[in-house]
């Protein structure tokens, strides 16, 4: 029964990560074919026309080589979200794609900010910081994977390079740490959302305690529970 959960979870996890990435490279293509310039569509801060960027933004990439570079990372963070964090994975995405949006609107610097970057700032660090906090060996280890796959990501938070958005790798670090420590104590992650309903169900289809109750002389009593120890 587990299994066949699993996979339509990590089927579902599949199919809406690929269709995200491919909205991305049907707008990239769309801009190759019309010869248009999207990226003034991008977050361009303080400005009430720059507010629609906090939307559109992340769609939009500089080049083919800007946008492949998030591909890769979108799609195996993306899976692995709607897998191991199905109960909230939209909800988690959602936040992170909008708040770091939001606060790069309001700090960044005057130029248009375009690209999903952000987004998967935010996402290394909630599935890293949520296995952290979580402290089991499963999502421990999905962290150390993270970690060995992206560690390196820590430099794209430094202003090195004028021509990088590192205010969106900021503010997508943020939201994801900060809805890290936000779920931690809720029962999301795929291991223990399945074991703890199985729990249920057997705790539900477990005899209730049945006393045994015998009256001696009118005051004494003496009583025995049955009931199944697991």
């Amino acid at each position: 029964m587990f299994k066949s959960k699993e996979f339509k979870i990590l089927q579902r996890g599949v199919y809406l990560t690929l269709s995200f990435v491919l909205i991305l490279w049907v707008i990239k293509s769309v801009e190759w074919a019309s010869h248009l310039d999207l990226g003034l569509y991008g977050i361009l801060p303080r400005t009430v026309k720059g507010s629609l960027g906090i939307v559109t933004g992340p769609l939009i990439h500089g080049d083919a080589i800007h946008l492949m570079s998030n591909t890769i990372p979108l799609i195996i963070l993306g899976v692995g979200l709607f897998y191991f964090y199905h109960k909230i994975a939209i909800e988690v995405f959602l936040w992170i794609y909008l708040a770091s949006g939001f606060w790069v609107w309001i700090i960044g610097r005057e130029a248009y900010h375009i690209g999903s970057s952000g987004l998967v700032y935010g996402l290394v660090m909630f599935i890293f910081w949520g296995g952290i906090l979580r402290r089991n060996p499963r999502s421990l280890a999905i962290s150390m994977i993270i970690f060995f796959l992206y560690g390196g990501m820590i430099y794209g938070l430094f202003p090195f390079d004028e021509s990088i958005s590192w205010e969106s790798h900021i503010m997508g670090s943020v939201a994801g740490i900060f809805l890290a420590f936000y779920f931690k104590s809720t029962r999301i992650y795929l291991g223990e959302t399945e074991v703890n309903a199985e729990l249920q169900h057997e705790r539900h289809e477990m005899p209730q305690p049945t006393q045994n109750i015998s009256h001696t002389a009118g005051k004494n009593k003496s009583i025995r529970y049955f009931y199944q120890d697991k």
